[in-house]
């Protein structure tokens, strides 16, 4: 016998041991639910129509949902629903919150400054900015997101503290942290815009605290930037006055200056030095 044949032979066996398995299971699964098929059909004939007793209660009643939520019977406390709306809520504007509330806004605009003095638009990437901007934020905003939660987020999950007290703690330490970044003037005239009189440090709402913020930590970013562009664009000037000196008016000014920039800022350690900077804007 050839050996192609002979592996054509059991490859026959095999499929006709296949197929009998195949066909022994498919019979013990009908022997299995005819059984309960036969159970569940009727047993007892009704009078034309007529309906069980159960079948005649469950149609006069309507259908009904329920849906039971653990806390939902604390006065005390907002509801499991209404907490998870404001959880859902929350995290939908938690960027807007972390760009505005914090010392976000101020680190990525002078990175931004920093890149664009440099003229190297790419490099570092928007990812890396936004990034280093994040555990800046972090780094800085440690002492107060601490506080935050040893005052009312631990209490709250503790049970020790209603929602409401736990989210007039929370804005406690946030609020301080913007007040001391924030210019008078800035607050003073957001007072006058909403018609507030004289008003107390303690006392003042955070919709009058959250736009003076932003509006001062623009104001200092680009004060910042503006330093920053000084001794880059130094570097043009001379660059330019060089080329012109020697008649190569065709040669862009930027090509030739961009290594010059690059040295000069590898050479004073250029990112730890703004990184301090930013830091001890922040802690001073």
């Amino acid at each position: 016998m050839k050996p192609l044949d002979f592996h054509l032979l059991a490859f026959g066996h095999a499929a006709r041991s296949m197929t009998r398995i195949v066909v022994l299971l498919l019979g013990l699964a009908c022997l299995t639910v005819a059984p309960a098929w036969a159970q569940t059909g009727p047993t007892t004939a009704l009078a034309p129509g007529a309906l069980p007793a159960s079948a005649a209660a469950q149609s006069a009643e309507p259908l009904r949902l329920s849906i039971n939520l653990e806390g939902a019977q604390q006065p005390a406390q907002l509801s499991v629903a209404v907490q998870i709306v404001l959880l859902m809520t929350l995290l939908s504007v938690a960027p807007s919150l972390v760009l505005l509330m914090t010392s976000f806004t101020r680190i990525v605009i002078v990175l931004g400054f920093v890149r664009s003095a440099l003229g190297v638009p790419s490099a570092p990437s928007n990812q890396i900015i936004v990034g280093l901007s994040l555990f800046l934020t972090f780094f800085i905003m440690g002492p107060v997101f601490d506080r935050v939660h040893a005052d009312a987020l631990k209490p709250y999950l503790d049970g020790k503290m209603s929602s409401a007290d736990a989210l007039d703690r929370a804005t406690v330490p946030v609020k301080e942290f913007m007040l001391k970044q924030t210019r008078m003037r800035d607050l003073e005239y957001f007072l006058e815009l909403g018609g507030y009189g004289p008003t107390a440090v303690k006392e003042l709402p955070m919709r009058v605290v959250i736009p003076a913020f932003v509006i001062s930590e623009l104001q200092t970013a680009f004060q910042m930037g503006f330093l920053l562009f000084l001794p880059f664009l130094v570097i043009d000037f001379l660059v330019s006055s060089v080329l012109m000196a020697l008649g190569m008016m065709m040669m862009p000014p930027n090509v030739v200056s961009l290594p010059f920039k690059l040295l000069l800022f590898v050479l004073v350690d250029g990112w730890h030095l703004i990184v301090k900077t930013l830091v001890q804007s922040f802690i001073a």
